[in-house]
């Protein structure tokens, strides 16, 4: 019976995942998102810039957003003072920097540059699902 319950536990906590579900780097991301043929967030960010604190305090702890990228979307970060890997083409001089990518990596709009709040980014989200969808076709 414990067993039972520990595994209900488990699932019911995946299932309402208080938490974005980020992959562990960008080639592991890459083949997620080639493997689930779903969109990439790339967060290009930096942990002592106000505005990526911001952003990670506000619009990514925002439910919505964290329903919606771990439904419909593969997570990326890349930390620039960790030296995190960053392909060439998707780094910028200023963070944070919201990329949304193909399931190969390749960009699929140009980047929004900034800390934007939860409403805003759930519109860009919705645009590039659906784009996305649109093209699965």
């Amino acid at each position: 019976m414990k067993k039972i319950l520990f595994t209900l536990f488990i699932l019911i906590s995946t299932l309402y995942s208080s938490e974005i579900k980020w992959a562990k780097d960008f080639q592991t991301g890459v083949k997620e998102a080639t493997k689930a043929n779903k969109p990439i967030f790339f967060l290009f960010s930096n942990h002592g810039c106000k505005y990526c604190v911001l952003l990670a305090n506000t619009t990514l702890k925002d439910k919505r957003v964290i329903k919606a990228l771990n439904r419909d979307f593969i997570a990326i970060a890349s930390y620039t003072d960790e030296n995190d890997y960053t392909p060439r083409e998707l780094w910028r001089p200023g963070t944070p920097t919201l990329w949304f990518l193909k399931p190969d990596g390749e960009p699929m709009f140009q980047p929004i540059v900034g800390a934007v709040d939860a409403e805003y980014f759930l519109q860009a989200l919705a645009i590039v699902k659906n784009e996305f969808d649109k093209q699965k076709k």
